[in-house]
């Protein structure tokens, strides 16, 4: 069940809150952990087992922890809970890969291969599991208190909002929340205006550019138009994809009575490839910048090893998103690539306009995008070879036939929702200087979301980008 489709809008959703608003304040996050635990058994009940057992082993870590009296004992504990989270992370995702890359070097060398059956990769796995090791890593630092109550985190590990796909929200986030909330008709309505507009930007944007995008990325040998509008167009989607995903979760959150932090600031109006990480994703480059980066040294061993650093910390985040190819790890190691030298060029004092920056910035997120989205190494390069012209110019048949008109309106409408927040009218206080603004706000949301639910009626719920990751 994803939350843009019709089963969780019109029988998950209200059921839940009918019993959530009902039920008393202190029984409230058991009956959120119920509702979670059905919302994820929904997809398939067998690998909610792994999620309760991921959640049992980082509750019972956390209080190991806090009741072991030697310091070096704490650590163990801490180390062998993230061994252990990061083993079910390597056997679900990448085990398919290793084999598969294994099977292909052994054939060519006419070698007997090893028989398998894909390990299926359970949702939200990689979610869980960071949420996890944060929550660990933050009691053995004592920035957090252990939670002794299996319900309260239970329910924290596994709330509906932010299991699937994120955003990742940090136990000390919502540790207050999570003792003891108000319910506040603010919030709530708050929350419900958040969700409306992540579903729109959803449904009626991200969605729509899906088929054009599979059309694009699908072509063997796409021209350089083909491949820039194939690009570009993905480059969209994934945004208000993940946005929209995002948007509705932080609103779901807030309806709960939670405030998750903000996952994207206008990312594509980046002024360098630092810049972007601090707006694209945020809750993960915070998560890679403070348990990985710091850990392995951040910029505290000069230049040589800031780098390595750098490398290391994009190279694992790119392989933390998926285990079907090596694109993944190319990709962060681009991004890695890119975030050195960008480091190289500020610490040498060199700067250059914020136009050309935003520009050269996005080139290089979109050429990354290119890589990321391919199926596979050998779709990577030929969409790269199309971005250079190597197969002509002209736009290809199938790629035209699908610029439909409808579709080139979705296009303008993505790009002028990206591009506004720059923009001297949003500058100078946008839509609420005009005089019917406080209207417009109210209601707009509102009609979004019921044409995005017809929308959604006629055709099948598109599940969103990042629940394959």
């Amino acid at each position: 069940m994803v939350f843009a489709s019709l089963e969780f809008l019109t029988l998950f959703l209200p059921i839940f809150f009918a019993f959530y608003l009902i039920t008393p304040q202190r029984f409230r996050n058991h009956t959120l952990l119920v509702g979670s635990w059905l919302f994820y058994a929904w997809w398939t009940p067998k690998f909610l087992l792994l999620i309760i057992a991921l959640t049992v082993l980082a509750w019972g870590a956390a209080i190991l922890i806090d009741k072991a009296q030697n310091e070096r004992v704490k650590t163990r504990i801490m180390a062998t809970t993230i061994v252990l989270n990061l083993a079910s992370l390597v056997w679900y995702k990448y085990t398919n890969m290793v084999v598969q890359s294994l099977n292909t070097f052994f054939t060519g060398h006419d070698l007997p291969t090893i028989p398998w059956v894909n390990v299926m990769l359970p949702i939200g796995l990689s979610f869980t599991v960071l949420h996890a090791i944060s929550y660990v890593v933050d009691v053995r630092r004592k920035t957090v208190p252990a939670q002794y109550s299996i319900i309260s985190f239970s329910a924290y590990m596994a709330m509906f909002g932010h299991l699937i796909a994120g955003p990742i929200v940090r136990y000390k986030v919502i540790d207050k929340e999570l003792r003891e909330r108000v319910f506040s008709s603010e919030e709530f309505a708050a929350g419900v205006r958040r969700f409306m507009v992540g579903f729109s930007m959803k449904v009626l944007i991200a969605d729509t550019l899906s088929p054009f995008v599979s059309i694009a990325f699908g072509l063997h040998q796409p021209s350089f138009m083909d491949a820039w509008a194939g690009c570009a167009a993905y480059t969209l989607q994934l945004y208000f994809d993940f946005a929209g995903y995002s948007a509705m979760a932080i609103g779901l959150g807030l309806m709960l009575g939670f405030r998750f932090q903000e996952n994207f600031n206008n990312p594509y109006l980046a002024v360098s490839i630092q810049d972007f990480w601090r707006r694209w994703h945020m809750t993960l480059s915070s998560w890679l910048r403070d348990y990985l980066y710091i850990a392995l040294g951040g910029n505290r061993g000069g230049a040589i090893r800031t780098y390595v650093n750098l490398m290391l910390t994009m190279a694992i985040g790119g392989l933390w998103h998926g285990g079907d190819n090596w694109n993944f790890l190319i990709w962060g190691i681009i991004q890695g690539s890119a975030l050195c030298c960008d480091r190289a060029f500020t610490m040498r004092g060199y700067s250059m306009p914020n136009a050309a920056s935003r520009t050269l910035t996005l080139l290089v997120v979109m050429l990354a995008w290119t890589v990321f989205r391919s199926s596979s190494f050998d779709a990577a390069l030929g969409m790269l070879a199309g971005q250079i012209g190597a197969n002509g110019f002209a736009m290809g048949d199938a790629v035209r036939l699908a610029l439909r008109p409808s579709l080139l309106l979705i296009f303008a409408i993505g790009l002028l929702c990206v591009i506004y927040p720059a923009s001297s009218f949003a500058k100078r206080g946008g839509l609420a200087t005009v005089g019917w603004s406080g209207v417009w706000r109210a209601v707009w949301p509102i009609l979004t979301f019921v044409y995005g639910v017809i929308v959604l009626a006629g055709q099948k719920a598109i599940p969103f980008l990042y629940f394959q990751f």
